[in-house]
Formats: C-alpha cells, sequence, structure tokens
C-alpha cells in the first residue's frame, strides 16, 4: 500500500544520502593521490615525474597547492552519486532478495555477487560521462586553467557527440563489476563469519 511504498522510498533515499556522503568525504581526504596515480598513469615517452612523492612535490611547487586538488569538484560530482547510487542499489537488491527469501535457494555469496555487480553497472552507467570529463580535467596543465568542468564538457559532445561520453564504458564495467561485487560479497561473508548484524539502512 501507499504506507509500504513510502517506506520504501524514504529507505532508497536515506541510502542515497548515506553512499553519497561517505564517498564525498572519502574522495576529499584522498584526492591528491587519484591525481597523481592519473597523471603517472598517463606517462608515455616524457617523464615528468619519478614517482608518487615526486609527482606531489612536483605538481605542488609548479602549480600551488590548488593544482593538487585540480578536478575535484567534477569528481565529486561523480563520486557523490556514483556511491550513492551504488550504496542504495546493493542495499535495496540485498533487502528485495531477503524478502523473497532467495538465500534460501541460492548461496548468499552468489546473491552478493549478484547484487553487487547489479549495482556496478547501474552507478557505472549513470555516471560515467562525469568521470570521463574529471579525468580529462585532471590531466589538464597548469597553462590550461581556464578549461573547466563546462568548457571541457561542451569540448567533448562538439567533437564526440553524445557517444564521446560514453567513450570506454567497456573497460570500465571490466574494471568496476568485478571490483564491487568481490567487495560486497567479502564485506557480507566476513559479518556472517563473526556474527556481526550491522543492519540495513
Amino acid at each position: 500500500g501507499r504506507d509500504g511504498q513510502r517506506g520504501l522510498g524514504w529507505d532508497v533515499a536515506r541510502r542515497l544520502v548515506a553512499g553519497g556522503s561517505a564517498g564525498m568525504i572519502a574522495c576529499a581526504c584522498t584526492y591528491p593521490l587519484d591525481l597523481v596515480r592519473t597523471r603517472l598513469a598517463a606517462q608515455t615517452t616524457v617523464r615528468h615525474y619519478d614517482g608518487l612523492l615526486h609527482a606531489l612535490f612536483v605538481i605542488g611547487s609548479k602549480e600551488g597547492p590548488r593544482g593538487l586538488y585540480r578536478g575535484l569538484a567534477p569528481t565529486l560530482a561523480q563520486i557523490g552519486p556514483n556511491l550513492a547510487i551504488n550504496f542504495a542499489a546493493y542495499e535495496t537488491l540485498s533487502k528485495l532478495a531477503k524478502e523473497h527469501e532467495l538465500g534460501e535457494r541460492v548461496p548468499p555469496a552468489i546473491v552478493s555477487l549478484a547484487c553487487g555487480s547489479t549495482s556496478a553497472v547501474v552507478s557505472a552507467t549513470a555516471t560515467y560521462p562525469l568521470d570521463l570529463v574529471r579525468r580529462r580535467l585532471q590531466m589538464r596543465c597548469a597553462q590550461d586553467r581556464g578549461h573547466g568542468f563546462v568548457r571541457v564538457f561542451r569540448d567533448i559532445f562538439a567533437a564526440e557527440g553524445l557517444g564521446g561520453f560514453y567513450r570506454g564504458i567497456i573497460p570500465e564495467y571490466a574494471k568496476v563489476v568485478p571490483g564491487v561485487s568481490i567487495t560486497y560479497m567479502t564485506y557480507e561473508l566476513l559479518k556472517r563469519s563473526i556474527g556481526v548484524d550491522t543492519g540495513r539502512l
């Protein structure tokens, strides 16, 4: 009835807020490391950085402290919704599986894998364009400071159309689906093995 629908909607809203808030806080704390990882991975023939500490020092010296947080806003705009949708989808699917006693017919580990895989696909599809813009912003150097989120977004659309925002989505699935599903499966397995019941948001 209406009360049940209101309850489900409230549950999903709380999960969205919890997942998004946790993801944004964690992202803000570790963002310089993510930026350095992106730049180190992009080095090909010309080496600008000799490692993690050297990259942090060079970026901080040449671009200032703000350089270590270049692209943070679009990253938060992508990470927040991504983890909000991921967490809410997983918790909602897990709750539905429990209500239908799916765990009685299928091994719990398989249920966790299925819920985790589905939540990863849903969240990645919904937020991949923001992640693409984030990564391109991270690759901008100090001379490109005028190129913000909206400018990069417009450039991609003008040059590549809507399809450009999903360039590389298949490798993204290949990366996030196994990682997210295994993480959730391990989390649930460890909770059951040590007798922890954190309840459901």
